[in-house]
C-alpha cells in the first residue's frame, strides 16, 4: 500500500425528512445564496421543504445551473454573490449544481475571472458551502472535486476547491428522477469505483473488498431500481454507494486511473452527451485496449464480482468484459460510439487535445493521445 493522507470533513446528514435540519446546519449569522438547476425541485417538493426549513432566514436564490455547469452561467452567480456579500452557499440539486457551486465558492473570493481558476486546476480560498443532494452520481456531496465546462471553447476541465461543510441526502428526493438520469448515475458510480479499483494488483486487500462491495451492490440493486424507483431502501443504497464511491474511502493507498473519465469529458464537451452515458461507452473500450495491462485485476474483478471462474484466462477476460458491457446495456445506455452517431473526426480531435495538453492518464500514465485514440477506436 502506498503512503497517503486522508481527511474528509463533510458532515453527512442522511435520511427521510432530514432537509428540516438545514436551519441548524447553517450558522445563524451567514448571508446565504441558494443555487439551483432547472426547477425540478419545485415539482418534487424539495424547494418547499427548504423554504420551510429556512423560514425566517434571509437568503437569495440563483437558478439555472445546467448539466455540465458552464462558466458562462457561473460568472453570473459569482457576480450576484459578490453584489450581496454572500458568505455561505447552499447547493440544491445533482452533481452539476454542486460542482458549479464549488467554483462559485472560489470565485466569490477571487478578483479575476473564475475560468482562470478552472484552468489552474485548484483554488482553496473559498466561501463555505453545504448541499442538498437530489441526484446520486458524482460523489460531489462529499469530495472537493468539480468539473466545469466552457461553451465558447467546447472545453471541460476538472477543478478542485474545498469540501462541502455538510451534505443532506434524503433518498425520497430521488423518487421522481427521470429513469435515464438514474441510469447515468448508476453508470457514473460504477465507473468511479472502477477507476480506483481496476488498476494495480496487490495493493490493498481492504480497498479491493470495499470497492467490490460497492460494485456488487450496484449490480444487485440496478434492475430492482428500474422496476421500482420508489423503494426507499433501494434508493438509499444507491445514494450511499454514489457517495462512498468517490469520497476518498476506497482510494486510500492505491493507484488510480481516470483515463475513462478524461476521455468521457471530451465527448461531453464536443457533443453534449450526459457524463454517465459517455462512461458507459468509453469504459468498455478501456477494458478492451488495456486488457493485458489490467489483466490481473480484470480476472479478480470477474471472479469476485461476476463469479467468472474455471476457464482459461483469455476466455475469462472476454466474459468479464462482455458482462460489464451487458450491465450498462441493462441500464438502457449505449455502449458504442456508433449508437450515439459520434464520428471519427471526434476521435481525432480528442487525440489532438490529449497531445496538446501532454496528457498521461492511467495508473501507468500511458494513456496519451495515441492511446486515447486506440480506446475510442475500440468503442466504435
Amino acid at each position: 500500500m502506498n503512503n497517503f493522507i486522508f481527511q474528509n470533513p463533510t458532515r453527512l446528514i442522511f435520511g427521510k425528512g432530514m432537509i428540516a435540519e438545514l436551519n441548524k446546519a447553517i450558522p445563524a449569522d451567514k448571508k446565504i445564496m441558494i443555487t439551483f438547476g432547472g426547477g425540478s425541485v419545485k415539482k418534487n417538493g424539495v424547494y418547499q421543504q427548504i423554504q420551510k426549513a429556512l423560514q425566517g432566514r434571509e437568503y437569495i436564490e440563483f437558478w439555472g445551473i445546467e448539466p455540465n455547469p458552464a462558466i458562462e452561467t457561473l460568472r453570473k452567480a459569482i457576480a450576484l454573490g459578490k453584489e450581496h456579500s454572500i458568505d455561505f452557499l447552499l447547493a440544491v440539486g445533482g452533481g452539476s449544481v454542486l460542482d458549479g457551486t464549488k467554483l462559485i465558492s472560489a470565485g466569490l473570493k477571487y478578483d479575476g475571472d473564475a475560468w482562470d481558476l478552472v484552468k489552474k486546476g485548484a483554488y482553496h480560498d473559498t466561501v463555505p458551502m453545504g448541499s442538498v443532494l437530489t441526484l446520486p452520481a458524482t460523489g460531489s456531496e462529499m469530495n472537493s472535486g468539480a468539473v466545469i465546462s466552457c461553451h465558447e471553447t467546447q472545453e471541460k476541465y476538472p477543478f478542485y476547491s474545498n469540501y462541502p461543510v455538510f451534505s443532506i441526502l434524503d433518498p425520497e428526493t430521488t423518487f421522481t428522477l427521470p429513469p435515464h438520469q438514474v441510469a447515468c448515475g448508476l453508470a457514473d458510480t460504477f465507473v468511479h469505483v472502477m477507476e480506483q479499483y481496476l488498476t494495480t494488483p496487490g495493493q490493498s486487500r481492504l480497498m479491493d473488498r470495499w470497492a467490490e462491495g460497492i460494485l456488487k451492490t450496484l449490480i444487485e440493486i440496478a434492475p430492482k431500481i428500474r422496476e421500482n424507483q420508489h423503494d426507499y431502501n433501494l434508493m438509499a443504497d444507491f445514494m450511499l454507494s454514489a457517495t462512498m464511491g468517490l469520497n476518498g474511502f476506497i482510494a486510500m493507498g492505491v493507484t488510480q486511473d481516470w483515463c475513462t473519465h478524461m476521455i468521457g469529458h471530451e465527448l461531453t464537451a464536443l457533443h453534449g452527451l450526459t457524463h454517465g452515458a459517455t462512461l458507459a461507452i468509453v469504459f468498455n473500450g478501456t477494458l478492451r485496449t488495456l486488457r493485458q495491462q489490467k489483466k490481473e485485476k480484470i480476472l479478480q474483478y470477474g471472479e469476485r464480482v461476476w463469479g467468472i471462474t474455471g476457464e482459461n484466462e483469455e476466455t475469462r477476460l472476454d466474459k468479464t468484459i462482455e458482462k460489464t458491457a451487458s450491465f450498462f446495456q441493462s441500464l438502457g445506455l449505449s455502449t458504442r460510439l456508433s449508437e450515439e452517431n459520434i464520428p471519427d473526426t471526434t476521435i481525432l480531435e480528442i487525440e489532438r487535445r490529449f497531445n496538446e495538453r501532454h496528457a498521461a492518464f492511467g495508473e501507468a500514465e500511458n494513456v496519451n493521445g495515441a492511446m486515447a485514440r486506440k480506446i475510442l477506436e475500440n468503442c466504435k
